[in-house]
């Protein structure tokens, strides 16, 4: 079995809907705007109905966005993708980070290996779950520091200030998080 990532046709429905949402408006008023009717909205945000490109036009323009915008916040129908680990020389204990999801999303996952700078604070808009592959970490988070080795994970909701370091030599840590453009939750008041 080789490698490969299987192209299929985008939905964009979620993308649709999504951005519906957050502008706070309804099929009949996306209609309205658009010129299209509401079941074929409806049949569009449930990827039961392909816009042409005109059609995909006018309603990103009633969205207040782009063709272009959508089409990057579109779920893929069905992809696989294998990201094959990176030769690494011996002796080598240089810090890395490699990511473990190409191309754009739902979902990102990144391997650090050794340390990196313990001083950088991290904030991300959605949860987060870092998982200590080897090794160990010290992490401060809410101000609480929490240590961590191996096999131990920490789960972060979204717009919890943090920063950590690795403790040991040749620690790895996999960080998996909701990207930044999904609209996963609400903002919360800090």
């Amino acid at each position: 079995m080789g490698d490969h990532k299987e192209q299929q046709p985008v939905r964009v429905g979620a993308a649709v809907r999504r951005r519906r949402r957050v502008l706070e408006l309804t099929l009949a008023a996306v209609a309205e705007r658009s010129g299209l009717s509401v079941p074929f909205l409806s049949q569009v945000e449930n990827d039961k109905a392909r816009p042409s490109r005109t059609s995909l036009e006018k309603l990103a323009d009633a969205l207040r966005t782009t063709a272009v915008e959508l089409l990057a916040a579109a779920d893929p129908a069905a992809s696989v993708d294998v990201v094959r680990a990176e030769p690494v020389a011996e002796g080598d204990f240089a810090p890395r980070t490699r990511s473990l999801v190409r191309g754009h999303h739902q979902l990102h996952a990144s391997e650090f290996t050794g340390d990196h700078d313990a001083g950088r604070e991290f904030r991300h808009r959605n949860d987060e779950l870092m998982y200590v592959a080897d090794g160990a970490v010290e992490i401060e988070a809410e101000g609480r520091a929490y240590r961590l080795g191996r096999g131990d994970t920490l789960y972060l909701t979204g717009g919890v200030r943090h920063r950590w370091r690795a403790t040991v030599p040749d620690t790895r840590v996999i960080v998996v998080a909701v990207a930044e453009h999904i609209e996963a939750v609400q903002d919360r008041a800090r």
